[in-house]
């Protein structure tokens, strides 16, 4: 064998070698259980229930994260943070907390614990410390959904189905708005009254996901509370169920939450 065969057989060599490597790199990066030991903890908010979180689950947990969702009773904030701790108790490792819309509060608050490593919020309230939701809006027009609120005997509000349709979730098809509407969980009125002790974005490290085309909570009003709170912040034109109509950009931004919790 010649001198100059050698030399390219060595050459082939070293270059097969080396896309080895990058393969085995990339397959390990790419692996779908790198985020596996780490814990998401996910919280609905008002007009929802746990379900809503239904196409975000799937995409996290194929990057091995343990996923729950919280079933929020909805009827204060001090009650809806004792079901979010619960479900907190219960993981073991690192725990990202999420939360939409009044769910936003729910995490400012049972978001101390000190298991939990980061908060994200999705199109969601950030209140701070001694804020309730009325208190961050006071002095802002009404909406035109607030209009359309049905309020029970017990105090509790729902949303009827015209308006998750054309507010709450009209970037959905009209027959996933409608399961939307007819899955909600009822919201105590006295809720927005409801003042967070000391917000968990003070010392927790936070994400924010703000929805651009967002009718329920002013997308405007969201990128105030994400400066505010110092977040990372992901855009996304979405109705106020960003995590139905853009699941994959929600769950990015959530796995960048689970890929700095330690």
């Amino acid at each position: 064998m010649n001198t100059l065969l050698k030399k390219c057989l060595a050459s082939a060599l070293l270059l097969g070698s080396l896309f080895a490597l990058q393969a085995a790199h990339a397959a390990h990066a790419a692996s779908p259980q790198d985020l596996k030991g780490k814990n998401v903890v996910l919280v609905h908010g008002a007009f929802a229930d746990g379900s809503i979180w239904d196409k975000v689950i799937p995409l996290l947990e194929a990057r091995g994260l343990h996923v729950v969702a919280v079933q929020n009773p909805l009827s204060s904030l001090a009650d809806d943070a004792a079901a979010t701790k619960r479900v907190i108790d219960q993981q073991n490792g690192p725990v990202v907390l999420v939360g939409h819309s009044w769910g936003g509060v729910v995490i400012s608050q049972a978001g101390n614990d000190d298991k939990v490593k980061a908060l994200v919020y999705v199109a969601a309230f950030a209140p701070d410390s001694g804020q309730s939701i009325n208190d961050m809006i006071k002095d802002k027009p009404a909406p035109a959904w607030a209009s359309e609120l049905r309020k029970d005997s017990a105090g509790f509000l729902t949303l009827p189905t015209d308006a998750v349709i054309h507010q709450f979730a009209q970037d959905l098809p009209t027959a996933q708005a409608r399961i939307v509407a007819a899955t909600q969980g009822p919201w105590f009125a006295g809720c927005t009254d409801d003042k967070v002790t000391t917000a968990a974005w003070h010392s927790k490290r936070s994400w924010f996901v703000v929805a651009g085309r967002d009718h329920m909570i002013d997308p405007r009003l969201q990128d105030a509370m994400a400066s505010q709170i110092g977040a990372t912040v992901t855009h996304v034109e979405a109705s106020h169920v960003a995590m139905v109509s853009q699941p994959k950009a929600v769950a990015e931004a959530i796995i960048a939450a689970a890929s700095k919790a330690e």
